[in-house]
């Protein structure tokens, strides 16, 4: 079964964590492809300033020397809220019901799960590998999951990897990945007091920013 991980997110912008994280999940989980997958108008985030055809254009810039990662513009393409749910229902319209999905999501937001757009039905269309971030708030990484999440986890759990590459959808994993410290919200910051931002993220992504004025 072809194995595909899904890596959305406002990419505002992409840097060296989100990139080390889907190379380490993509060996560690044996995936064939990974989808960068930018979300246009994300629901639990404020409007985001810098358009979603630049973040866009920063995600191809930083993937393209990785012949297992690929920009995936759909939600780019869709009017309306970028939800999972529809990108999922998207995804297995074109590549059918044969091809596992794993959809890689932050620990920390899966403590939120139970508020996204029909989440029940996301674990119909795709796995979920867990990780957890490095600059998580510490009193947020000490809160109990809500017990329905706590179930929803109990009941749909594996530490096995091979059961993600052998079915296309119904599991949710945790994976250990390097804890590499870097967030879109201080790059942005170091871009506005003019601080170098280099070894965050790859040149070609840094020499766009600053062509192209974005974050002052």
């Amino acid at each position: 079964m072809k194995t595909i991980g899904i890596l959305g997110g406002t990419f505002n912008p992409i840097h060296y964590g989100h990139l080390r994280m889907a190379q380490e999940l993509a060996d560690d989980l044996h995936m064939d492809t990974i989808r960068f997958i930018p979300a246009a108008n994300p629901p639990h985030k404020n409007a985001v300033a810098i358009s979603a055809e630049h973040r866009a254009s920063m995600v191809g810039l930083a993937i393209g020397n990785n012949p297992h990662f690929m920009l995936d513009k759909r939600e780019l393409n869709r009017n309306g809220t970028s939800y999972t749910i529809d990108t999922l229902l998207s995804l297995r319209a074109e590549l059918g019901n044969e091809t596992s999905l794993t959809l890689f999501m932050g620990s920390d937001a899966f403590t939120q799960f139970n508020t996204w757009h029909r989440w029940q039905e996301i674990l119909q269309h795709c796995h979920i590998a867990l990780v957890q971030r490095p600059h998580t708030n510490k009193n947020q990484a000490g809160n109990p999951l809500p017990k329905i999440l706590e179930d929803f986890l109990h009941a749909h759990y594996t530490e096995n990897g091979e059961d993600l590459q052998s079915s296309a959808a119904g599991y949710i994993t945790m994976r250990q990945v390097t804890a590499l410290d870097i967030s879109s919200t201080a790059i942005r910051a170091a871009f506005k007091q003019h601080v170098s931002t280099r070894y965050l993220m790859p040149d070609s992504v840094i020499d766009y920013i600053k062509s192209h004025q974005l974050y002052k």
